[in-house]
């Protein structure tokens, strides 16, 4: 999707004609085939692997990806489609040479916290994970590059969707009282605080977002209108966020933003809660097409694991899937409260 937001930037500056039919029809065809080969890969056989038991490899047995065999000694490697094994582990001269024969003969061989990274999507909150470059710091190039890609998307869909954003403001002032508009002060890039854009979709008497009860979604929420309901389920409500991006508050793909109130709480809860702005806040991120909407802490660690991976991952090719990701949930309605 990079490569066409910057084919399509170029066309526009150098004033290039162009059929914006097939440009738009060739996007859309790219996100579907990209989804479709994560379904494929979701619902293949399962991969047969083995694994050298010792170490910390015991989590492997809860993947449903995988038909795990328990290696008891070093044995040809052709029965497997990789083996793995918990390299910072105390392997004894066997089962190294063992490892490092299979590698030679073009068997795949993995450190099992990668493995259990790339199948899972979410990185363990032990300690801060360094990406790819060894930093703790996001491809800086790519995010720059993202905020213009963001800022010129942000204008052109702003300005197509105007009529439709004006009649579904006009909607919510008729099905209950209140502004159209709700603004709440959430935690974005680098720990600060904004005021976020959404269609109000509760009741304006009962809608408080600085109390940390008033904060939390709750399964069947009864301050959520009737014409709420939908706006959630299709993620209409998130619409108006179109404005944080071109403030430049948000982007359209990142870690979701907490309530302040809600941030300042998980921070004295969860470790390293707070290095997940180190990215700009998202409107739909790699949480929110794994996981959907959570409510408890329980499931705010998990949240934060799935973060944690897309910092470490970012790149063109992870807001990609996202994006394909992102149009199957607006059509199922998938984690909605």
């Amino acid at each position: 999707m990079v490569g066409f937001g910057m084919t399509f930037a170029m066309f526009l500056l150098l004033r290039l004609d162009f059929s914006r039919i097939l440009f738009v029809a060739s996007g859309m065809g790219t996100l579907v085939w990209l989804y479709l080969v994560q379904i494929m890969i979701e619902r293949g056989p399962p991969l047969r692997v083995g694994v050298v038991p010792t170490g910390e490899v015991s989590a492997l047995a809860d993947i449903d990806h995988f038909r795990i065999d328990w290696l008891e000694r070093p044995q040809a490697p052709s029965r497997y489609d990789l083996l793995v094994a918990d390299f910072r582990a105390d392997l004894d001269d066997e089962w190294e040479s063992f490892l490092a024969d299979c590698a030679l003969d073009g068997v795949p061989v993995f450190h099992v916290k990668q493995l259990q990274e790339s199948v899972t999507g979410r990185v363990e909150i032990e300690h801060l994970s360094e990406n790819s470059f060894g930093s703790l710091i996001p491809f800086l190039a790519y995010l720059r590059l993202r905020r213009v890609i963001d800022l010129i998307a942000a204008v052109l869909v702003g300005i197509l969707l105007l009529p439709f954003l004006l009649a579904v403001a006009l909607a919510i002032r008729i099905d209950s009282p209140g502004p159209a508009l709700f603004r709440q002060v959430r935690i974005g890039s680098r720990g600060q605080p904004f005021r976020v854009a959404k269609f109000r979709t509760m009741t304006h008497a009962q809608l408080s977002g600085e109390a940390l009860d008033g904060a939390i979604t709750k399964e069947n929420d009864a301050r959520i209108t009737r014409l709420g309901r939908f706006l959630r389920r299709s993620r209409i409500d998130e619409l108006p966020q179109i404005l944080n991006i071109i403030s430049g508050e948000m982007s359209w793909i990142g870690p979701r933003p907490e309530a302040e109130v809600l941030s300042r709480w998980y921070e004295t809860e969860l470790p390293f809660y707070r290095y997940r702005h180190i990215v700009p806040p998202g409107v739909t991120g790699w949480a929110q097409v794994n996981q959907g909407h959570v409510a408890d802490l329980g499931q705010v660690k998990s949240k934060l694991e799935y973060d944690f991976y897309y910092i470490k991952h970012f790149s063109p090719w992870l807001d990609a899937l996202i994006v394909a990701k992102t149009v199957h949930i607006v059509i199922t309605g998938y984690g909605s409260k």
